[in-house]
């Protein structure tokens, strides 16, 4: 089980740069007592972060009430790609509130048509038709509804097996879960569906096979004849890393989907809206999947999410047989248009592509300064992670990934609790407008934490 992190009052070195400041104690008593309060009130899962109560958050910061200001090397949790409270994001929540129109079910509302023909308009030809829901595994959990419905539209009941891949994390509901390859989350279901499967990743670290003939394989090993599959699912990046598909065995994925019949969906949750670099994650691959699904960095701000797909499969479902209370609420959306018009606006692609070159220069640079401790430091864009490993293995070191998480938080950089497998993954996801000076500070705290921990 994951660790909490100490509520308990720590002395800190004072820090004052241009984008950190420390002063005396971090937590001090009244935090420690805020959040005291809130643990009576709220479920224990909700305690796995850094003792920090946000007051308020800007560009690539984060501030307590306190006078203290934090790096953000966290997004939150790779949600605001166009940085904390962007002012043109802030204006269009406000100004669709003000409307008052705070919700609309199903009925349609002006941003969600805006939103959706923008939507059609940035994804790839092909993929013009969109449905809107409110979270990432909400979407997932549809991707699945949809990849199996027309397996057995065009197969009949056999054509319903659903492949997706070990370690990778699709959400917390009981489908998107099931899908996910990592065990630990999903103990507590009983009853698991046998027609979804998984694979190895070809991630070139854990599994060091990256061919795709070892898909093929698999598939076979587990009994699974290619043309019962409806579906394969797979995170863009796997989370857990972020791991890659090299672009040669996702060319071949496409093919076997077409060549089988079975629709190609990515999880595009934690990588679209420019964080690799491309406006969705897919495109590195240079590939157009049948489906997508979208969250976290969709609205850089509110809750958002939805699923893009051909409009063959999209349109499968009746008037009323495919909705969520929700869907396409007026603010949010909103909100996501104005995030859509920021990255465009300010070219965050650009810059994620420009000073994503730095962060992954710097974490490489890591990983070979500390190669006995982290075994691997993939980085695209604005997304990386330093892998924390018990030296002589690849097993995961959750202890000093943890370690390293608040000796940065106690100097000034935030980022969430460790990851991935074994939780050895140390996240780095900073805002899509954060600059190159912000980035190679940020990772020369980093870099210290990392030295102090491993002593």
């Amino acid at each position: 089980m994951a660790k909490e992190f100490p509520l308990e009052v720590f002395e800190v070195e004072p820090v004052e740069t241009k984008y950190r400041k420390l002063s005396g104690q971090i937590p001090n008593e009244e935090t420690i007592q805020k959040i005291s309060a809130l643990r009576d009130s709220e479920a224990r899962s909700m305690r796995g972060q850094p003792p920090i109560v946000w007051d308020r958050a800007e560009g690539i910061n984060v501030f307590d009430a306190y006078g203290n200001k934090w790096l953000d090397f966290s997004s939150g949790v790779l949600i605001t790609n166009a940085g904390h409270s962007h002012p043109k994001i802030v204006d269009a929540i406000v100004k669709q509130a003000s409307k008052s129109l705070l919700t609309s079910y199903c009925f349609p509302n002006q941003p969600r048509m805006d939103l959706v023909q923008k939507l059609v308009e940035i994804s790839p030809e092909g993929l013009d038709k969109v449905f809107l829901l409110s979270t990432g595994a909400e979407s997932t959990e549809c991707a699945l509804k949809l990849m199996r419905t027309r397996g057995r539209n065009i197969g009949g009941d056999d054509k319903s097996v659903i492949v997706s891949y070990y370690d990778s994390f699709h959400g917390r509901t009981m489908g998107s879960q099931q899908m996910g390859g990592m065990a630990g989350g999903k103990a507590w279901i009983k009853n698991y569906d046998p027609e979804i499967v998984h694979v190895p990743f070809p991630d070139g670290f854990r599994n060091e096979d990256t061919s795709f003939e070892l898909f093929e394989k698999t598939l076979a090993e587990l009994g699974v004849e290619p043309k019962n599959v409806a579906g394969v699912i797979s995170e863009t990046y796997q989370g857990v890393g972020p791991n890659f598909m090299p672009k040669e065995y996702a060319q071949k994925l496409r093919k076997w989907c077409d060549d089988n019949q079975a629709l190609l969906c990515f999880d595009e949750v934690q990588a679209g809206f420019g964080r690799c670099g491309t406006w969705f994650g897919f495109q590195l691959y240079d590939i157009v999947p049948d489906l997508f699904c979208m969250g976290k960095g969709f609205s850089s701000s509110l809750p958002i999410s939805g699923v893009i797909g051909r409009a063959d499969v999209m349109d499968m479902y009746g008037p009323n047989e495919m909705t969520s209370t929700h869907s396409a609420n007026p603010i949010c959306c909103a909100a996501a248009l104005a995030n859509i018009q920021v990255i465009e606006e300010e070219n965050l692609i650009e810059n994620a592509v420009s000073v994503g070159k730095t962060l992954k220069s710097e974490l490489e640079a890591m990983q070979q300064e500390f190669s006995e401790h982290i075994g691997f430091a993939p980085c695209e864009g604005m997304v990386g992670g330093l892998l924390a490993i018990k030296p002589g293995t690849k097993e995961p070191d959750y202890d000093l990934a943890w370690r390293t998480i608040l000796a940065c938080f106690r100097k000034g950089l935030l980022m969430f609790a460790p990851v991935g497998v074994g939780g050895g993954c140390i996240k780095i996801a900073p805002p899509l407008c954060m600059s190159e000076e912000a980035v190679k500070e940020g990772c020369s705290v980093l870099r210290e934490a990392l030295k102090e921990s491993i002593a």
